[in-house]
């Protein structure tokens, strides 16, 4: 075979060769182009558009899925804090209070993390404030976590499902998770969340007993330092002006519904075991008498609740069950333990101190659960 004949063999393989991984090339983006489409067309981080009728929507993801409903989704009213607002039934708001709202709970929320659904929540090119106004808000007010950095968040964020940058939503839209989890299992098992009861824990009734409490319960050591109002106070401040009252500055035209919530008496005994006992009781007094300047705010205080000093309310020292969920939304409505005056707020610290000092923890804790 001549040099001549093996020339062309090499370039006609040569050519073969470049037309195969043309055609491999244009396969592989015909390929993401279609999953980034199906992911844009579903989208179900709802970061395009809302829902689309009839498919069955998994939101199981705070992280990735809240800042899609906050901007998408048609609401007068939104659920704003930590695992304390998970078990709340939307339901409940629209038929005590007459809101249409959506949860945006982050568990374990940090100030910042409210800060940044309540801007998504009063950005004016959302769907729901091009359409309606903001009617209210339940924001629940956690005092353990007013101490933490201004600018911390609980959780790293997906910063491309925050942000306007097109760009990064590569993230999104060739995401091998959102196409598998959020798109292709939902229509195989062809059954989606109920919106009015996202988030929800996953204990099931059977959990919110004494018994399980305890087991689970850790008791924290014994702190050798007595924290004062001084070592807490100035966060707390801080994260007050920063974020969270720039939104009820602004936006007086919305009632703000905030609210301690009822952890159980093991709360109280963690903070004197840690030493923030007098220092959390200051900050309760210091957080109400700053909202309370504010006539769009109602604030609700629900730790004297009976039920707190009975642990088969709770799954652990903290996590309330769905039925009190639902009583403090009657609250909302008809204004029990609603706070309206430094006073009150006074009266209501120190009817808890009461509760927690005449608690028989020893024979709470002498019990082989």
């Amino acid at each position: 075979m001549s040099k001549l004949e093996k020339r062309q063999i090499c370039n006609t393989a040569e050519k073969k060769n470049r037309r195969l991984l043309v055609m491999l090339v244009l396969i592989v983006v015909a390929a993401l182009s279609m999953c980034a489409a199906l992911v844009i067309y579903v989208d179900p981080f709802f970061h395009y558009h809302a829902s689309i009728k009839g498919f069955p929507y998994v939101v199981d993801n705070q992280l990735s899925q809240n800042p899609g409903m906050a901007t998408h989704m048609d609401y007068n009213g939104c659920i704003i804090g930590s695992s304390m607002t998970v078990n709340f039934d939307t339901d409940d708001f629209k038929e005590l209070l007459g809101y249409d709202t959506v949860k945006l709970s982050y568990s374990g929320a940090y100030p910042k993390d409210d800060y940044n659904i309540l801007s998504i929540v009063f950005d004016e090119n959302t769907y729901a404030r091009k359409n309606r106004p903001m009617g209210a808000v339940f924001f629940a007010m956690d005092i353990p976590t007013m101490t933490a950095d201004t600018e911390e968040t609980k959780y790293p964020l997906p910063d491309y499902l925050y942000d306007r940058n097109l760009l990064n939503d590569v993230n999104y839209v060739l995401n091998k998770d959102v196409l598998f989890q959020y798109i292709l299992r939902p229509v195989i098992q062809g059954k989606g969340s109920d919106l009015s009861e996202i988030y929800a824990s996953w204990w099931t009734p059977e959990y919110y007993n004494i018994q399980w409490v305890m087991h689970t319960y850790e008791e924290p050591e014994k702190s050798d330092v007595i924290y004062t109002e001084g070592d807490v106070l100035p966060q707390t401040k801080a994260n007050l002006e920063k974020n969270i009252l720039p939104f009820v500055q602004e936006h007086p035209e919305t009632e703000f519904y905030f609210f301690f919530p009822p952890y159980s008496i093991l709360y109280w005994h963690n903070l004197k075991q840690e030493g923030f006992y007098d220092a959390a009781f200051a900050q309760y007094q210091y957080v109400a008498d700053t909202l309370l300047q504010y006539p769009n705010v109602h604030l609700y205080y629900f730790q004297t609740m009976d039920e707190v000093t009975d642990l088969s309310n709770y799954a652990d020292y903290s996590h309330y069950k769905p039925e009190i969920n639902r009583y403090m939304v009657e609250c909302f409505n008809n204004g029990n333990y609603e706070i309206k005056s430094s006073d009150e707020m006074k009266e209501a610290l120190i009817k808890m101190k009461g509760i927690v000092e005449s608690f028989d923890y020893d024979e709470l804790f002498s019990q082989d659960w």
